[in-house]
């Protein structure tokens, strides 16, 4: 979408599910409410044939509106589903053989940089992306105030982007895009209630698009 590209953009996380229909039309409900960068598909807890089927099912619905695919579990499952990359959740060294094994093939990044160290370790590696918070660490309205503050630290000096994780409420976004942080990760923002997806993801981008600092080129 026009005018998205110089601010903050938002990246989704599905939330846990076994139904993979009921995913399927959360998801589709959400990617119609506007612009989003990518989606990231965790396997929490389904056995890797289980979560293939919903990465094979998930996948193109996710492309099909413009978005990155982004599987975070079994990297075997994103070949097969043909996922536009890798996040994951892991330590260093995790993310370091996923860089050698299938970076640039696909898009590779990941985080559990808990502190600036740790994310500079991250940084050397040349990832993606870094993400900083974890899936699932949406717990309160607003994002952790530590997330927030290693956000606007990397974005001040490092080229590779980052990715903050929002809280519950969907005006949390905006504290994270004026950290300068490339992206803003929602989950239970957008999905806590499924039936208003759309909606939330269209105020998201409203809230964005109206006050969200711009990048320099």
């Amino acid at each position: 979408m026009t005018g998205t590209e110089n601010r903050c953009r938002l990246m989704l996380i599905l939330p846990e599910g076994e139904d993979i229909d009921a995913r399927r039309v959360m998801l589709e409900d959400a990617l119609r409410g506007g612009d989003v960068a990518s989606v990231v598909l965790p396997q929490y807890g389904l056995e890797d044939g289980v979560f293939q089927m919903h990465a094979e099912a998930l996948v193109p619905v996710i492309q099909q509106a413009g978005a990155a695919a982004l599987i975070a579990g079994d990297t075997r499952v994103a070949g097969r589903a043909k996922a536009d990359g890798i996040h994951v959740a892991g330590g260093i060294e995790a993310l370091a053989e996923a860089i050698e094994k299938h970076s640039p093939k696909l898009i590779v990044g990941g985080g559990n940089a808990k502190d600036r160290h740790i994310a500079l370790e991250i940084g050397d590696l040349a990832p993606d992306y870094i993400f900083f918070g974890k899936i699932g660490g949406d717990i309160k309205p607003e994002p952790h105030s530590k997330n927030l503050a290693l956000g606007e630290w990397w974005a001040s000096m490092v080229e590779v982007p980052c990715i903050v994780m929002g809280g519950t409420d969907p005006q949390s976004a905006l504290a994270v895009a004026e950290t300068g942080a490339e992206f803003v990760a929602l989950c239970q923002a957008v999905f806590g209630e499924p039936r208003n997806a759309a909606q939330v993801v269209a105020s998201v981008n409203a809230l964005l698009d109206e006050k969200a600092p711009r990048f320099e080129d």
